[in-house]
């Protein structure tokens, strides 16, 4: 039930609870080490549901909980917290009382949610799962690249009416791909793009001062329209920060090519969908490719699943067979270090968001 600890006879061991002991000493950070961490780093996970990659963490000190009744009687011991599924809510309240909290790890990539006054603040260090989701983010462009190139969805719907009718397809070898935010996934999106013989631009905040073998060009974030003027498909792969809300809008669709298919699997804010729908329904674009939605679910009668050059995914183009799994296991990698003091993966700048 809501608000208990999740017991044995769940999926847990007894060995699977906290070691509730003396009062644990404070660690001092530098560069992202955790130093002075001592023997045991007890973990409060933050769930909405029993999943069986819980039991990857029986060899931790570990509480499984779902709200702060259940999670503040285990978690004034708590080192490390583990946002698996729970809510930004919970996390917020729980810092409150949670002291010795010294790092919070977040199974998904995307952190906006997370990124309130309490965490930022604090010296507590944030990381993600950045890098889980990317090969199969990468795959899912790549497709959609070739849905909308060989026309998948008039095949489909021909063969549905048994209707025999030739048509002409295009090639994507020569065309050109705009990665919007250069990071992991933009980066599993290039090399499959770079080996289908595509040229690849891409934005970056910090423009790398040696070669790229993937990228032909970089642009600056302001730069971003000269780019998309210059693509055939624009892939937003960008976190969700202030500077990166709708920075896809009606400016933007205005320079891009009749022919340009926008893709999004990265925030789904970071598209302006009312100019998103304007561009689609004026035949502005020729189509847009979106895992991702300003407003998830996205709900039943929305204008976006009534149009023909759309090609929609309730958000899981990242849900292999073993994502959760993957997930964890990077989770128990990051303990490892966190246990040896040394260094972590994955941290997270906390005011610029990635």
């Amino acid at each position: 039930m809501a608000g208990e600890i999740l017991a044995e006879g769940e999926g847990f061991e007894p060995s699977a609870r906290f070691s509730h002991g003396k009062p644990r000493s404070l660690c001092a950070q530098q560069r992202g080490t955790i130093l002075d961490m001592g023997k045991e780093n007890p973990v409060l996970v933050l769930a909405a549901e029993n999943v069986p990659q819980f039991a990857m963490l029986n060899e931790l000190p570990h509480t499984v909980c779902r709200d702060f009744a259940a999670c503040a009687h285990s978690g004034k011991d708590a080192t490390v917290i583990l946002q698996w599924s729970g809510t930004p809510e919970l996390l917020r309240e729980l810092l409150g009382i949670c002291r010795k909290v010294r790092w919070v790890h977040c199974r998904a990539a995307g952190l906006d949610n997370l990124l309130f006054p309490e965490l930022v603040e604090s010296p507590i260090l944030l990381t993600n799962g950045r890098g889980v989701f990317s090969a199969s983010l990468g795959e899912f462009v790549l497709a959609a690249i070739l849905y909308f190139a060989k026309d998948f969805r008039r095949m489909v719907r021909n063969q549905t009416a048994s209707v025999w009718e030739q048509f002409d397809v295009q090639e994507i070898a020569g065309q050109t791909v705009g990665i919007l935010g250069y990071g992991d996934i933009g980066r599993a999106v290039a090399r499959r793009a770079h080996a289908m013989g595509m040229h690849v631009h891409a934005t970056k905040r910090h423009v790398p001062g040696s070669t790229d073998p993937l990228v032909e060009h970089f642009y600056k974030p302001e730069e971003r329209r000269e780019m998309m003027a210059l693509c055939d498909y624009i892939v937003a792969t960008a976190p969700l920060t202030g500077e990166t809300r709708h920075m896809i809008s009606d400016a933007e669709f205005a320079v891009m090519k009749p022919t340009a298919v926008v893709i999004n699997v990265g925030r789904g804010a970071v598209i302006d969908e009312a100019a998103l729908l304007r561009a689609l329904s004026a035949h502005r674009i020729k189509g847009a490719a979106l895992d991702v939605f300003e407003h998830e679910p996205l709900p039943a009668g929305h204008q976006l699943y009534k149009l023909e050059n759309v090609l929609l995914s309730p958000h899981c183009a990242d849900h292999t067979a073993d994502w959760q799994d993957q997930a964890m296991r990077l989770f128990l990698e990051q303990y490892d270090r966190f246990g040896k003091g040394e260094p972590l993966n994955n941290i997270v700048n906390k005011r610029l968001g990635y």
